[in-house]
Formats: C-alpha cells, sequence, structure tokens
C-alpha cells in the first residue's frame, strides 16, 4: 500500500467505527457531574411547550393567543415580542392576547403595529412601557374557564403553558399551510382543525419560540485512560412531537486567548435535524445528518451515524482521543442552542462543593427598582408611587426616597411609598411647557443613590388640533367629506415639544346611527385597506389617510372623526405618558346632491345621460324593426297583401292585425 492510500484508510475505518455503537462506547468510564456555571453554560431557543396547541382561524375577524405563565419566583421579568407576519400587503387582523401569571411580573411588551387587545391581571402585570393598546381585566378563572372566556371572543389560534420563560416570541398570522400541518400532527384526536384544547408535549412551530430563564443543565467528566489536552463537547437533541425537517443553530463561543483549542464538537439529533454551526474558533465536528457553517450556509456536509445514548456519545469522545468531556448536554427540540465557555482543552472545573463564588441572583436590582417607580401628573402635581410589594419581592431595602429637594421625602402610605409635590416647591424645573425633577433612592445594598429624571407636561399651554385636508399637501383644513374621495388627516400639538413624541393610538369615523362606526386606526396600526399611515410632518405631526365608501342608502349628513393620541418621552423612563381625544365634526357631501364636485356628477349630467339612453334605446328598437320588416321573405308577405284586396271593412279589420303585432314581441314571434 503506497503512503497516499495509507491516510484514507485510517479515515475511512475511524467514520466506520461511528457507524454503530462499539464495545468502548459500553465500557467508558465517565462520571458525568454537574460543571461550574462559571466554566460553561448553555442557553437555547424552543417551541417545544409542556401543554399547547395550534389550530386554524383564516376567516376568523378576531386572532386569539392564550398564554399562561408560571414563575418560582415572587417577581420575575419578561420580555414578550408579537411579529406579524406578511399577508400579501393585506393588514393584519385584530388580536386578543390572554395573559394569565402566576405571580407579579414585570414585563416588556413589543407589539409595533399590531392592533392588539390585551387581557391581563393588572393587580400582577406592570408594563415597562406604558401600553398604546386595548386592555381589559381578566377575571380570575381556571384554566379551562380562561380558554372558554376567550373562544367566546373569537377562535383560539394558539395557546401554550411556559415554565419560567426568560423570553417569548409569538408570531401571527402563521402561515396557513404550516397552521394545518401542526392541527393535524397535534389535535387530530379532536376531530377539527378550527378547535384549540391543550395538549401535552407540544410542538408550536414557528408560531411560538421561547427561551426558559433557567440555563440548561451542564454536565462534564475525565475520561479515564486517555492522555491529552483535546475536550469534547457533546450537545444532545432529543426528539419532539414533530417529525418535520428542522434546522438547529448552534452558536459556541470558547474563551481562548492562545490560539485555537485542540477540542471537537459533537452534535447528535433525530434523522430531520441539520445544524448551522457558528463558531468563534476551528474545532473538529462531529455530527448526525447534515451540517453546514453560518460562514458557508449553502454547502451541506454529511454526517455520521452516532450513538444515541449518553455513554455511546461518550465513548465516541473517547474514540476522538478527547481526554476530557468539558459539556455534555441534553436538549429538547430547539431551533436555536448557544454554548459559552472559557476553555483551552483539558481543564475540567466541576461544582460538588455550594462554595458561592457570585453574588446572589435574587439579590436587589437597582435598574429594575427605579424602573417601577410610576409618574402620575394631575392638578398641578407631581405624585410618584413605588409599590412595597413589588420592592419586597426585589429583596431591596430603601433607606431614602426623595425629590432632588432632600427635605421632600415620601410617605409610607401602608402599601406603597408616595412622594408628592406641586410643581412650584420641591426644586421643580418648570418650562413653558414641561415640569421636571428627579428621584433619588438609597438602598442597602448599594452605596450609592439611584437617580432618574421625572416629567410632568404642562397641559394648559398646549393645544391639539385635529384637522381634515382634501390634498396630500396639507395647505388648508376642510370640514367636508364625500364618499370616494381621498381624505387625509393630522394631528398636531402647539407648541411642539422636541422631548416627546406625538403618536396616534386609536381613530375612527362615527356616521351616526345610519353609518355606523368606521375604524381607521386601532393599537397604532392602519384598519383595513382603505387606510395608510403617512410619514411625519417635518414637525413630526402623525398623518395618514383613508377612503370613505358607502354601500347602503340613505347617506349619511353628518359625521364625527376622532383620534386619541399620546405623548411619549423620546429617552429616558416611559412612564411619564400622556393620552388626548381630539375630534372634529365633518359634513358628509352626497354625489347624487353636491351640484359640482371634483370626484362626482351634477343632477342635470344624470338626468342627460338617463335621458340619451332611453333615446339611443327607442331609435334602435325601431332600426330592428325597420330591418326586420323590410327583409323578410315574398312568401311571408302573401297573406297581408291578399287580404287588404277586398272591401273596405275587411281592410280595417287587417290593419289592425298589423298593428297589434308590431307592437307585441310573443305576437310577432308566432307568425314568423
Amino acid at each position: 500500500m503506497d503512503g497516499g492510500a495509507l491516510p484514507l484508510a485510517v479515515a475511512l475505518l475511524l467514520a466506520g467505527c461511528s457507524l454503530s455503537p462499539t464495545s468502548l462506547a459500553e465500557t467508558v468510564h465517565c462520571d458525568l457531574q454537574p460543571v461550574d456555571p462559571e466554566r460553561g453554560k448553555v442557553t437555547y431557543t424552543t417551541s417545544q411547550v409542556s401543554k399547547g396547541c395550534v389550530a386554524q382561524a383564516p376567516n376568523a375577524i378576531l386572532e386569539v393567543h392564550v398564554l399562561f405563565l408560571e414563575f418560582p419566583r415572587d417577581l420575575s421579568q419578561l420580555e414578550l415580542t408579537l411579529q406579524a407576519s406578511k399577508q400579501n400587503g393585506t393588514q393584519p387582523r385584530e388580536v386578543l392576547l390572554v395573559l394569565s401569571v402566576n405571580s407579579n411580573v414585570f414585563l416588556q411588551l413589543q407589539a409595533l403595529g399590531i392592533p392588539l387587545h390585551l387581557a391581563y391581571n393588572p393587580n400582577l402585570v406592570t408594563f415597562q412601557e406604558p401600553l398604546g393598546v386595548n386592555t381589559t381585566e381578566l377575571p380570575s378563572f381556571p384554566k379551562t374557564q380562561i380558554l372558554e372566556w376567550a373562544a367566546e371572543r373569537g377562535p383560539i389560534a394558539s395557546a401554550a403553558e411556559l415554565d419560567d420563560p426568560q423570553s417569548v416570541l409569538l408570531r401571527l398570522g402563521q402561515d396557513e399551510t404550516e397552521a394545518r400541518g401542526l392541527a393535524q400532527g397535534h389535535l387530530a384526536a379532536q376531530g377539527s382543525l378550527s378547535f384549540c384544547m391543550l395538549e401535552a408535549s407540544q410542538d408550536m412551530g414557528r408560531t411560538l419560540e421561547w427561551r426558559p430563564r433557567t440555563p440548561a443543565l451542564v454536565r462534564g467528566c475525565r475520561l479515564e485512560g486517555v492522555a491529552g489536552h483535546k475536550e469534547a463537547h457533546i450537545l444532545r437533541v432529543l426528539p419532539g412531537h414533530s417529525a418535520g425537517p428542522r434546522t438547529v443553530t448552534v452558536k459556541v463561543e470558547l474563551s481562548c486567548a492562545s490560539g485555537d483549542p485542540d477540542a471537537v464538537l459533537i452534535l447528535q439529533g433525530p434523522p430531520y435535524v441539520s445544524w448551522l454551526i457558528d463558531a468563534n474558533h476551528n474545532m473538529q465536528i462531529w455530527t448526525t445528518g447534515e451540517y453546514s457553517f453560518k460562514i458557508f450556509p449553502e454547502k451541506n456536509i454529511r454526517g455520521f451515524k452516532l450513538p444515541d445514548t449518553p455513554q455511546g456519545l461518550l465513548g465516541e469522545a473517547r474514540m476522538l482521543n478527547a481526554s476530557v468531556v468539558a459539556s455534555f448536554v441534553e436538549l429538547p427540540l430547539a431551533s436555536v442552542v448557544s454554548l459559552h465557555a472559557p476553555s483551552c482543552g483539558g481543564r475540567l472545573q466541576t461544582s460538588p462543593t455550594p462554595i458561592q463564588t457570585t453574588p446572589p441572583k435574587d439579590t436587589c436590582s437597582p435598574e429594575l427598582l427605579m424602573s417601577l417607580i410610576q409618574t402620575k401628573c394631575a392638578n398641578d402635581a407631581m405624585t410618584l408611587v413605588l409599590k412595597k410589594e413589588l420592592v419586597a419581592h426585589l429583596k431591596c431595602t430603601i433607606m431614602g426616597l426623595t425629590l432632588w429637594d432632600p427635605s421632600c421625602q415620601a410617605e409610607d402610605r401602608g402599601d406603597q411609598f408616595v412622594l408628592h409635590s406641586a410643581y412650584s416647591s420641591c426644586g421643580m424645573e418648570v418650562t413653558a411647557n414641561m415640569i421636571s425633577n428627579e428621584v433619588v433612592v438609597n438602598i442597602l445594598s448599594s452605596s450609592s443613590p439611584q437617580r432618574k429624571k421625572v416629567h410632568c407636561l404642562n397641559m394648559d399651554s398646549l393645544s391639539f388640533q385635529l384637522g381634515l385636508y382634501l390634498s396630500p399637501h396639507f395647505l388648508q383644513a376642510s370640514n367636508t367629506i364625500e364618499p370616494g374621495q381621498q381624505s387625509f388627516v393630522q394631528v398636531r400639538v402647539s407648541p411642539s415639544i422636541p422631548e416627546f413624541l406625538l403618536q396616534l393610538d386609536s381613530c375612527h369615523l362615527d356616521l351616526g346611527p345610519e353609518g355606523g362606526t368606521m375604524e381607521l386606526i386601532q393599537g397604532r396600526a392602519a384598519k383595513g385597506n382603505c387606510v395608510s399611515l403617512l410619514s411625519p410632518s417635518p414637525e413630526g405631526n402623525p398623518r395618514f389617510s383613508f377612503l370613505l365608501h358607502f354601500y347602503t342608502v340613505p347617506i349619511p349628513k353628518t359625521g364625527t372623526l376622532s383620534c386619541t393620541i399620546a405623548l411619549r418621552p423620546k429617552t429616558g423612563s416611559q412612564d411619564q405618558e400622556v393620552h388626548r381625544t381630539v375630534f372634529t365634526r365633518l359634513n358628509v357631501i352626497s354625489p347624487d346632491l353636491s351640484g359640482c364636485t371634483s370626484k362626482g356628477l351634477v343632477l342635470p349630467a344624470v338626468l342627460g345621460i338617463t335621458f340619451g339612453a332611453f333615446l339611443i334605446g327607442a331609435l334602435l328598437t325601431a332600426a330592428l324593426w325597420y330591418i326586420y320588416s323590410h327583409t323578410r321573405s315574398p312568401g311571408k308577405r302573401e297573406p297581408v297583401v291578399a287580404v287588404a284586396a277586398p272591401a273596405s271593412s275587411e281592410s280595417s279589420s287587417t290593419n289592425h292585425s298589423i298593428g297589434s303585432t308590431q307592437s307585441t314581441p310573443c305576437s310577432t314571434s308566432s307568425m314568423a
């Protein structure tokens, strides 16, 4: 055998050994123990839930989603993102999101451009930013009754139970094909694709993905009898409820200052799983299925058949000359897995002793504490409120709570701390449109005080105007609106406030009992295809356009255009939000009564067209009769000529018969 064939033979032999469990894998000695979190951490995002369902509701006006969130702590933080799918350029449907929680939650909600209606318990859920959506207080029902309560408002598109989530991504208006596939796979026992009932161990597909707060359990061990410093990172993805093709993105970040480590990455999963690897160091790859790299995602490399047991995978690591299993992780079917390990090979640090090297995670969070302070502005006074229950959940000990003027201290009012001051005291900074101050909090666990800017708007100095325009130039406001004519709307505040952002929360056109109510904007999103959000004016004034149609009569003569607007700070705290409702009354111009308009027809023109159509029809009928009477064959005319020859009395009778034939089409047809 020549020298070139020898390495190939060795490689084939190595690959052949990996095709089936070996006796070495069965007898490998490696005592897996939890690894110190500082030496290895694995987080993941998955669509697997303890209980859930996905159903179809293609023709529903309201899309309903239900989330049951379980938290082990008294106070938790959660990031919840709602993402609307693109539906051939159409506007997203209205969404009802039902949030059921078992403890206090500090929620960061992102749902821009989605007409959202939120049902939740306001005593348990606190929002990081003010909501620009419609809300409903959720009754205190058991889970089954909450599902029934939600189903009364619309067909449930999805429902899920999540245990201690850190972040949740909910995709709305999911693809109909995927929804049908998930419904058929998970809800076959229910006999209906449009009915959603919680089932254990479900895969939510692309509808819902979430990241657990607790990282995955990472274990490690030293392989006996193997010398060297090569380390192995083993990731085993367990089969999910769905068997469709999946790609798992694996992000590997190894902290190694002395170049690339001597390491092997072993990825084992179900046959339908492929891998997209994103690593910051070069390392040996050993996987099932197919894999590709982030820098070359289109180049798929075929993997190997690996054992599907922990002992078998440890045997693979030993066969690849790894002396240490730096991380061994078993996960549910995930979409993204991130491995962080400050390792350069050969070193293993487990955590058999309960010695605490890092501060406990339940210590007071100053940032979260400051975000819980709520600002209220009314009656020329500023009021700051901090609930003592939330302070206790954060395990914070407050030593002092004051405004910028230290003499203005908070009052203890039983269940909350309250700071109250008139605009003329406590060091308030008063400008033409805004009153500002600073809240100072001293906590036991921090050596320096925590500070937060707070603001109130001087609403008496502000003027809000809602104007309707007939052209996109927004030059002159109008008090008339005409069906079929594009209308343009602008809301402005004067004087302008650079520190605040003016936004449209909702708008509607009330046309009274005859025309009903036309929803234009809801949840800061356009409602329907006849409404378009436009770019703001140079001063930041929000604008939109809409087209009015009527399909019934009589047409209303008046209407009221109303908009709810919000002033939100551009930077800093988001709890100083101001809402105002502005409206303008409009006259509705009917095209048939309006005289000359830019789009309609005047009444004389309509009558002229009608008379012209009648005249053309009469002339066409006469012409057709003339052609018919002059093109009949002679045989058809002989009887008429024969009876016309006798006496005058018979001639009169015959002429009467001919006249009846001309005026009665059925008679003419029978003669022919």
